[in-house]
């Protein structure tokens, strides 16, 4: 995947220093290497576990964020190799059905994010646990995309090291900065891919199940949003008086490279810019959030700190270049619209006083996969690694055969255990 280069001379993309880089400090990198993987006797795991035995291995990852601020790590192109589709009733298509268009609203367009809430919104059951099913039955559809060029005809093997969700990836880069919501990674290797899904941790589950109304329509706002600003075709207008379903989603799949990593990733993309010379996918897409207006120093040095954070790291993984931000006011009504460029998030923080650094971020997400590498040694689809953290803690690891952590469907391990060409054999 060395030839997933950035077409552009200004990328953030590269395979040479970035905009992001720093000069190394007096700590230099061998002293980084040695302080942020650390042992932890206190960690229990089963004995005589390859993990155990293998002198690699570390019991813990450190997430101080001066071990991670070094040079920026290389972070190839993101290329997407395809894109799925999931209906109002949650059924994958591989296909770009629920692809919309983005429709550029006026800069103080008023749209009002309440409307539908009470009678023209279908929420998607968050209770249900959907894993890596998507991206898997995507892989599965796919496959002739992804087998190893350096194995047999006859091997199923992935031609990646890991295959995550994109918001998987956003946690881990934001994790330096995380100061209030720990996370549950579950690990698993299988034919000699790992395969990363979140666990929903006990502290989420009770978030999620004592919601206030207000919180709960507060979270409906940001589709609202879409709808205003998102045409169902190249040449049709939004429709606000729709029904928001949050069932429905268009996911890009990316392939990229961060330094020795070989990742696979998908993640829901909102829309994708309709001018007929726009660059190819990802970077025609087109990110939509919406946020409290900005009336005070205080209020902006917030956004910048935390808001801005972590609508870099989900925009600038999969190459969207660009984020529309709709600022509301206190009754749910946007009052501005304004674009925000990925690329230049770095210089717009640059003068917040000991802000977030995103060569610190994309660091720790590289020691990361570093550290799971070198911790999940097992190759079965009944074993999982669960890396877990809470803030102002160390990265930690335990290991659980045949549990309820386990994660890789049958169908998706019979399938890809399969010959490639059994499904064409009479």
């Amino acid at each position: 995947m060395d030839h997933y280069r950035s077409r552009s001379p200004n990328s953030s993309y590269h395979s040479r220093p970035s905009a992001y880089e720093r000069e190394r400090g007096d700590r230099g990198r061998s002293h980084c290497e040695n302080q942020r993987f650390r042992p932890n006797s206190q960690r229990q795991h089963q004995s005589g576990s390859a993990a155990e035995q293998n002198p690699l291995n570390s019991r813990a990852l450190s997430t101080r964020r001066e071990l991670y601020e070094r040079d920026f790590p290389v972070y190839k192109q993101p290329v997407e190799v395809g894109s799925f589709s999931l209906d109002s009733e949650r059924r994958f298509f591989n296909d770009g059905r629920q692809m919309r268009y983005y429709v550029e609203p006026e800069r103080n367009p008023n749209f009002d994010l309440r409307d539908g809430y009470k009678d023209r919104f279908i929420k998607r059951d968050d209770s249900v646990k959907e894993k890596l099913d998507h991206i898997l039955q995507w892989v599965i559809a796919n496959r002739s995309k992804l087998n190893s060029r350096t194995t047999s005809a006859s091997s199923c093997a992935l031609d990646v090291d890991f295959v995550t969700w994109r918001g998987h990836l956003t946690k881990l880069l934001t994790t330096p900065y995380e100061t209030r919501e720990g996370w549950m990674l579950a690990a698993t290797k299988f034919r000699g891919t790992i395969y990363i899904s979140e666990v929903e941790t006990e502290a989420a589950r009770r978030e999620r199940e004592n919601r206030t109304e207000r919180h709960e329509e507060m979270m409906y706002w940001g589709y609202k949003f879409e709808q205003y600003t998102c045409a169902d075709n190249v040449h049709g207008a939004p429709d606000p008086g729709g029904v928001v379903n949050t069932n429905e989603a268009f996911c890009t799949v990316v392939q990229t490279r961060l330094a020795d990593h070989r990742l696979l990733f998908s993640g829901e993309v909102d829309c994708r810019d309709k001018d007929p010379s726009a660059p190819a996918p990802p970077a025609c897409y087109v990110e939509l959030k919406t946020s409290a207006e900005i009336c005070t120093p205080k209020q902006r040095s917030n956004f910048h700190r935390f808001k801005l954070l972590k609508w870099w790291a989900q925009s600038f993984l999969p190459g969207v270049p660009r984020v529309v931000a709709g600022f509301r006011n206190h009754e749910g009504v946007v009052v501005s619209v304004e674009t925000f460029h990925i690329s230049k998030i770095s210089q717009l923080i640059k003068n917040e006083y000991n802000c977030w650094r995103p060569t610190v971020c994309m660091n720790f997400c590289c020691d990361f996969l570093t550290f799971v590498k070198r911790t999940v040694t097992e190759d079965s689809p009944s074993v999982v690694y669960l890396f877990s953290w809470e803030p102002h803690r160390d990265v930690t690891f335990s290991i659980h055969r045949d549990s309820q952590f386990s994660f890789l469907p049958r169908w998706y391990v019979e399938e890809m255990t399969r010959r490639p060409d059994s499904q064409h054999q009479s």
